[in-house]
């Protein structure tokens, strides 16, 4: 089990961007959170087996269609024992 901290940038605010996330990380097994930053980039902290949780990176680096990415940054932290993927205000 592993943890990231992922940081999305470029057009990704207003556009159900964290929808999509949600959806993505519920088909990749990925526990945790969405949530929007005033500078306008989304964060999220996901949870879950590395193999997934790099599936779900690659996905976040292309995003849903809608939108546009144009920056991931993600670091790997300490598990925090999601039970289930969220967006947060």
């Amino acid at each position: 089990m592993k943890h990231y901290n992922i940081r999305v940038q470029g057009y990704v605010q207003g556009v159900g961007f964290r929808y999509s996330v949600r959806r993505t990380a519920e088909l990749y097994s990925i526990t945790g959170f969405a949530r929007n930053e005033p500078d306008g980039s989304v964060y999220m902290e996901a949870e879950g087996e590395k193999f997934n949780l790099e599936l779900f990176l690659t996905w976040c680096r292309k995003g849903p269609g809608h939108g546009r990415v144009d920056k991931v940054f993600y670091s790997e932290s300490t598990v925090q024992g999601f039970r289930k993927f969220e967006i947060r205000v």
